[in-house]
C-alpha cells in the first residue's frame, strides 16, 4: 500500500492522479444538480438551427462557438466521439492514462534511475497520451449511440417548439428551395432555413411564422398577414 501510494503521488503519476481528483470533484458537484455534464461542451456542429449553410437535415441548437472543422472537432470525430460529451470523454481519459503512467512507472522505476529519473518520467507521462486517447475512444464509442438518440429527441422537441413562431427573412427571396430567417429567442438569435411558395414573394426583413418542420431540417413558412388571415 506504501508503495502505491508513493507512485500515484510522485511524478508523472501525480499528474493524472491529480486530474482525476478535479474529476472526481467535478461529478460530486454535478450529482448534486450544480453543473451540467456537458459544461465543456464547445459546440462541434453547425451554429444554425436547421443548418442554414448545411445539408445535414438535423436541427442544430448551438447559437454559438462553432468548431466544425476545428481540430479538436475532428479529432473527436476521428475517435467517434463527436456526440459524447467531453466531461464522460476526459474522466475516462484521465483514468487511462493514470493507469498506463501507474504500470509504467512501476516497471521502469524499479531500477535506479539517478538524474535520468525526471527526464524519463517525462517520456513515460507524454509516451502514455495516445494510446490512453486511442483506448478512450474504444472505450466510449458504444456510448456515442446512446447520446446521439438523445440529441435527436431534444433536437426534434426544439424543432416542434418553434412551431407558430414568428421569424423575420433574412435572404433576398425565399422559394421552395432557398431561403434563410432569423428568429429572436431573446438571445444570439437563431438562423433558419426556411421554405415557402415564391409567389408569396417574401423578402428581406419580412416577418413569417414557422408552420411545419420539414425532413430537410427546413421550416416551411408563411406571412405573418397571410397566418392572421389578414
Amino acid at each position: 500500500m506504501e508503495l502505491f501510494f508513493s507512485t500515484i503521488s510522485s511524478f508523472p503519476t501525480i499528474i493524472y492522479t491529480f486530474l482525476i481528483f478535479v474529476a472526481v470533484i467535478f461529478w460530486g458537484v454535478a450529482a448534486l444538480g450544480l453543473l451540467d455534464i456537458d459544461v465543456l461542451d464547445f459546440g462541434g456542429v453547425d451554429t444554425d438551427i436547421g443548418g442554414v449553410d448545411g445539408s445535414d437535415g438535423h436541427l442544430d441548437v448551438t447559437h454559438t462557438g462553432d468548431i466544425q472543422g476545428g481540430w479538436f472537432a475532428g479529432f473527436l470525430m476521428k475517435l467517434g466521439l463527436d456526440s459524447v460529451p467531453l466531461t464522460i470523454i476526459l474522466t475516462v481519459f484521465f483514468f487511462i492514462g493514470w493507469a498506463l503512467c501507474y504500470f509504467a512507472q512501476l516497471l521502469l522505476f524499479s531500477i535506479p534511475l539517478g538524474i535520468l529519473q525526471i527526464p524519463v518520467g517525462i517520456v513515460i507521462f507524454l509516451a502514455s497520451i495516445f494510446p490512453a486517447a486511442y483506448l478512450t475512444g474504444w472505450t466510449c464509442k458504444p456510448l456515442r449511440r446512446i447520446f446521439k438518440k438523445l440529441n435527436e429527441e431534444q433536437n426534434a422537441t426544439s424543432a416542434a417548439s418553434l412551431i407558430g413562431q414568428v421569424a423575420i427573412v433574412r435572404s433576398g427571396k425565399v422559394t421552395e428551395t432557398f431561403g434563410e430567417a432569423i428568429y429572436d429567442d431573446k438571445g444570439a438569435g437563431l438562423h433558419l432555413r426556411i421554405r415557402a411558395d415564391e409567389s408569396l414573394t417574401l423578402q428581406r426583413n419580412d416577418r413569417v411564422v414557422l408552420i411545419e418542420y420539414l425532413e430537410d431540417g427546413a421550416y416551411r413558412v408563411v406571412s405573418e398577414d397571410e397566418f392572421n388571415g389578414l
